[in-house]
């Protein structure tokens, strides 16, 4: 018998559905079919060792949040058993948050069966004992009481499908619902203990990963056992003196991180001070009018609020019940009906919501008549709830996006100075009382309750370039042009201005621009003209807005000018932002400064300006003095590129909004202060970089292969022969991708231009969301900038250091750490660490060192900014927060709009 397909019937399918026009389809390509067989023929590159130790610099002696742990039970074995939950009717438990209540209840029920044994449990699938359990196979079978069930209210609420009176009669006479729970333990593996030994001493293994990990868990559980809310290693309390007002119906939780890490010094607690979002607890009406900042409860957008609320807990008055927010009923209380059937009566009646609380519960409702009720049931068997009869239960952490004002707030309200953070965090270890915990006691964990004390050096500052031949050394990190000159001012013979109905007093802005321009050595003619929107259309869609006012200036102007002035009504959230960059960039081909209201403009002020104008123009306001007389070792002599990697990511609630992959690479060498910008789109939440290589057909459409060629062409048409990669936002479980997939398309994409081209690699990560920190012992001040740190706490046998390279002003100076994962250029230590210190001191657009090398904020600010164009085109029609999909890569991603050849060289993001 023939296939299906063999006799024409495919013919019978079908067409496919149309493709939406912003998309562009994924073809199947011969080139774009993974090839499993090459793949697994390339040697697999491993993470390199720490070579050395670097020398230079002046010592210094710090502390850090880092504190000595010693296991005394280094011959023992963690035993590790895999947990299943059931309910008595055999189905699988799938609701989060019980499987502690079931464990701790088998714990006290059955403690002799398990021998007394104390377990870790991290709330899902494994639970871990030091020694084994007496049987390999465990079930028990527990009784968990609650006073409320999400399948019928305790406190009267109407069900659409049983009658409110009988069933809360029964459970007045039983207020307390039994449910029981069969639990199987099974032995899944078993750990060394003496792993976490070995891999001090450089010997890393996954059993020593797994081992850190228990240890992990048992902080986890030990939170747990104290109400804490969990957010991976940080640990919130419910202690209103924790919360602080971040206005919108959201508080900022202050809490703590606490983690086992292996270091050259011994294994050691990471405990460091954390922040998460939760909601406001109280009456919900109270939090949405909050949240979406109006007047009172019949203003609220209901949409968005089943939006915001769907999953949230509440408390139902008068019973104190506790319930999930499934949604919301489609009828406002007094108009939503559901079926009542009274107690001995075969009858059954349709009765309002408002109706059954008012009349036959004598509950007094002041708002609800006229809004949505609550729903706890399900979608087909929904339970209503008047909306102000429920209140939020604390500790809900808050996922939404923040506003502008929200994340300025919880930044500003978050900061501690050094001696206040390490006050804090002595005073958390020892409330923490972990040397109390059985599960520590059992491994013979004890902490040290002092900072651990470090030896640091203070690298020199590097020496800057600027124009006219002047060098200036940088104080504290710090520099400024007053009375000084660009290194490489551009000239500004035609540029323009377009006003967005603001406040600016445009002579004064003209006037004060050009003398400031003329004092750091740019010559700037007076504008060609000034176009001011038109007042009809500040109420018209913002790319309306955009559209009208290019129409104005390019019916006025006869030759594009060289960069646009563009003054907008908001800072920061300006809705034209968006739409404004993607015309003058991909539609126009022209480069823009944008500016917001400001009161009281200085000549500080037009500077911090002119250097991104300078910078986007081609212009460079200064150089490394080591750039300016090529002097860096192994990069100034040798054709050298830089690249910097990043992936930026969809606002939460958004989880189909596309990523964004942005490379940004040096050009003309020997400088390492001159970059532009390579960035496509990805799907949602993707972290690695998948189109770094693109062959299509027989061209290469990836990140890389545009930045090679521009290097080629911007250096004297030489080919790199080293390149130094800087990536960001990876995790150390990914580092091995990075190394292996992120790589091997990079040297693909070489190889596409030329097969014989072999250049020599470099591959660094860069993190800054770790809680390692560094505190001057005896002084209230920061770290000094330049400060690195190679020893004691970094890893036992990788490459890795942490840098402060710029100055801490506010709060605690947070490192930066880098992590050296591949060296075949063959860096000293001592050479790399002052390069990336270098790095630090090139970005154009300020004139302070930054706290990560240039390349990688640069690779942030492309990404972020072309992300505006993704936001301007609303791709995200059925993102999460719709109730749309969440997977990624089911949504088609839209490609981003190609810049136009005048700017796509350029500074752009600058």
């Amino acid at each position: 018998m023939d296939s299906p397909g063999a006799n024409g019937a495919e013919a019978a399918l079908p067409p496919p559905p149309p493709i939406p026009p912003n998309v562009v389809p994924l073809h199947a390509d011969k080139e774009q079919v993974p090839d499993v067989e090459n793949q697994v023929a390339k040697p697999k590159r491993e993470l390199m060792a720490r070579k050395g130790l670097a020398r230079r610099g002046q010592p210094i002696q710090l502390l850090t949040n880092h504190f000595a742990v010693k296991v005394a039970n280094t011959d023992g074995y963690f035993f590790h058993y895999s947990v299943a939950l059931f309910y008595e009717d055999g189905r699988p438990v799938d609701g989060k948050g019980i499987g502690r209540r079931v464990l701790d209840r088998v714990h006290e029920t059955y403690s002799s069966e398990l021998d007394g044994k104390h377990f870790a449990y991290d709330g899902e699938k494994s639970l871990f004992t030091v020694g084994a359990l007496p049987q390999n196979k465990h079930e028990f079978m527990v009784v968990l009481e609650e006073a409320s069930s999400n399948r019928a209210a305790g406190n009267g609420s109407p069900d659409g499908n049983n009658s409110p009176n009988e069933v809360d009669r029964k459970r007045l006479r039983r207020p307390y619902r039994s449910k029981s729970f069969k639990v199987e333990i099974s032995f899944a593996a078993k750990i060394p203990m003496n792993a976490i030994a070995n891999a001090l001493r450089g010997r890393e293994s996954e059993d020593s990963q797994e081992a850190l990990r228990v240890l992990d868990i048992v902080l986890r559980q030990h939170a747990a056992e104290k109400g804490c809310l969990l957010v991976r290693q940080s640990f919130f309390h419910n202690n209103p003196r924790n919360f602080t007002d971040l206005g919108g119906g959201v508080l900022g939780c202050k809490g703590f991180h606490s983690s086992f890490r292996g270091t050259q010094g011994g294994l050691s607690l990471n405990i460091d001070v954390s922040t998460t979002m939760i909601v406001q607890p109280g009456p919900v009406l109270e939090f949405l009018v909050a949240n979406q900042n109006v007047k009172d409860p019949y203003s609220i957008d209901w949409a968005k609020a089943k939006r915001t609320l769907k999953n949230l807990r509440i408390k139902a008055i008068p019973s104190n019940a506790e319930y999930k927010i499934t949604g919301l009923s489609e009828l406002p209380c007094n108009q939503q009906l559901f079926t009542l059937k009274q107690r001995g009566d075969a009858d059954v009646e349709e009765i309002t919501v408002y109706e059954y609380f008012v009349n036959r519960k004598g509950t007094e409702l002041r708002y609800s008549a006229e809004l949505p009720c609550i729903n706890v049931g399900k979608a087909k068997r929904p339970t209503y709830i008047p909306v102000e009869l429920c209140s939020l239960i604390s500790l809900q952490r808050y996922t939404k996006a923040l506003s502008t004002f929200q994340r300025s707030s919880l930044v500003e309200k978050s900061r501690q100075k050094p001696q206040e953070r390490m006050a804090v965090l002595s005073d958390v270890l020892k409330t923490s009382m972990y040397d109390r915990d059985p599960m520590l006691k059992a491994c013979g964990v004890s902490i040290n309750s002092n900072f651990t004390q470090i030896d640091a050096r203070v690298l020199a500052t590097p020496m800057l370039k600027l124009g006219n031949g002047e060098d200036l050394k940088p104080q504290n990190g710090r520099w400024d042009f007053r009375f000084k000159k660009f290194v490489r001012p551009t000239k500004i013979d035609c540029w323009a201005i377009a006003n967005f109905s603001t406040p600016w007093d445009i002579n004064s802005l003209v006037r004060d621009l050009v003398k400031c321009g003329e004092q750091l050595g740019i010559f700037m003619n007076q504008p060609l003209d000034v176009f001011h929107e038109n007042p009809q259309t500040r109420r018209a869609p913002p790319s309306v807005r955009v559209e009208q006012m290019f129409e104005q200036m390019m019916g006025k102007i006869r030759e594009p000018p060289q960069f646009l002035l563009c003054l907008m009504p908001e800072r920061k959230t300006c809705t034209i932002y968006g739409p404004w960059k993607k015309k003058a960039l991909a539609e126009v081909g022209i480069p823009s400064q944008c500016i917001g209201p400001n009161r009281k403009p200085n000549m500080a002020y037009y500077a911090n300006v002119l250097l991104k104008i300078n910078a986007k123009l081609g212009g460079l306001n200064s150089l490394l003095s080591v750039e300016h007389v090529p002097s860096i070792p192994l990069v100034s002599k040798i054709p050298t590129i830089i690249l910097g990697m990043d992936v930026s990511h969809g606002s939460p609630g958004h989880s189909d909004t596309p990523s964004i992959a942005a490379v940004v690479s040096s050009r003309q060498w020997p400088l390492i202060s001159s970059y532009r910008a390579s960035v496509k789109t990805q799907p949602a939440r993707s972290e690695m970089i998948a189109s770094l290589f693109k062959p299509v057909e027989d061209r290469d459409e990836g990140l890389v292969r545009e930045l090679l060629l521009d290097f080629y062409a911007s250096s004297g048409k030489r080919k790199p022969e080293h390149i130094i990669i800087f990536r960001d936002g990876v995790s150390e479980s990914q580092f091995n991708q990075v190394l292996n997939i992120e790589l091997n398309q990079i040297i693909e994409a070489c190889k596409f231009l030329d097969e014989k081209w072999s250049p020599k690699f470099t591959v660094i990560i860069a993190q800054k969301n770790h809680h390692t920190k560094f505190f001057m012992s005896g002084s209230p001040n920061n770290v000094p900038p330049g400060t690195v740190i190679d020893t004691k706490v970094c890893h036992p046998r990788n490459n890795d250091f942490y840098i402060c390279s710029h100055a801490g002003m506010i709060g605690t100076t947070r490192p930066t750490h880098y992590h050296v994962l591949y060296d075949e250029i063959g860096f000293s230590a001592d050479d790399l660490q002052d390069l990336v210190h270098s790095l630090s001191y090139v970005y154009q657009r300020s004139t302070t060192a930054i706290s990560v090398v240039a390349p990688i904020r640069y690779a942030h600010l492309a990404a972020s900014q072309m992300g505006h164009f993704v936001k301007f085109e609303d791709a995200s029609e059925t993102s999460s927060s719709h109730g749309g999909m969440s997977n990624p890569g089911a949504v088609p991603v839209p490609e981003l709009p190609t810049l136009k050849d005048s700017v796509s060289s350029s500074m752009f993001f600058c």
